[in-house]
């Protein structure tokens, strides 16, 4: 009985037709389940010639934590709780929205109850038209208001403390008589209307300052355009306001 015979592979010489492949069943021999099979020649049916890429693991998503800030309607409460002893808080840049909020607290006190308002002015500065909004509640309320002053206060600002019955000042507090500045633009026309406008609205504050110290406009309109500055003492003197601001006796 003649056997078939194998013939080995040498390296360097390319296999004959029909000679066995390295990796390779040998005859009469099954392959080997899941083997991958050699390139270019059929894989074993039902098996793939590669094994499946591995699923990525779904990443741990950390979970969402909210924290309750207990003090993040303190500003509210507080406002709230000087309006109850009728102190309004003014303060920072005074533009037309916040003179809208300041003139209906003062209006809502003024409509409650006939007792005095305490306006606590600090670090206040005033757009020309704003102030002048104010400016005129503080000239119809019906109960006294007493302006004290802290920080610095400047420009237009003054005129608010001008239109307050009594005016006090901290100790550290700066008064500044400063014109403001206005910029805008439009066709000529529409410039020089402008500026009309606000060379009277300018006349109005300078105006209330000066009855208020007893000064001349002219001579306030200069210090203003040299941009005066004023300690609390000196402000008595030049009139803005009628005494420092008394410290509170010790409860004990």
């Amino acid at each position: 009985m003649t056997h078939g015979a194998v013939r080995a592979h040498l390296p360097g010489i390319p296999p004959r037709p029909g000679d066995p492949r390295p990796g390779d069943p040998r005859p009469g021999e099954p392959g080997w389940p899941g083997t991958p099979s050699t390139p270019g020649w059929p894989s074993t049916p039902g098996w793939p010639s590669t094994p499946p890429p591995a699923r990525p693991e779904p990443a741990q998503v950390s979970p969402v934590r909210v924290w309750l800030d207990p003090l993040a309607d303190w500003q509210a409460s507080l406002y709230e709780r000087l309006l109850q002893k009728r102190i309004v808080l003014a303060s920072g840049p005074l533009d037309d929205q916040a003179a809208a909020r300041l003139s209906a607290q003062l209006l809502t006190l003024d409509a409650e109850v006939d007792k005095p308002i305490r306006l606590e002015l600090q670090n206040l500065r005033a757009e020309l038209a704003a102030a002048l909004t104010v400016m005129g509640i503080l000239d119809v309320l019906r109960v006294p208001v007493h302006a004290c002053v802290s920080g610095e206060i400047s420009g237009p600002a003054l005129g608010m403390l001008a239109s307050c019955g009594q005016r006090t000042g901290y100790p550290n507090a700066i008064f500044t008589l400063a014109e403001p500045r206005l910029e805008f633009g439009g066709t000529v026309t529409a410039v020089t209307a402008r500026q009309e406008q606000m060379t009277r609205m300018l006349d109005t504050l300078y105006f209330k300052l000066a009855e208020v110290t007893g000064r001349e406009t002219d001579e306030i309109r200069e210090d203003a355009r040299r941009r005066r500055s004023l300690t609390t003492a000196q402000a008595i003197g030049y009139g803005l306001i009628q005494a420092q601001e008394a410290s509170r006796p010790d409860p004990r």
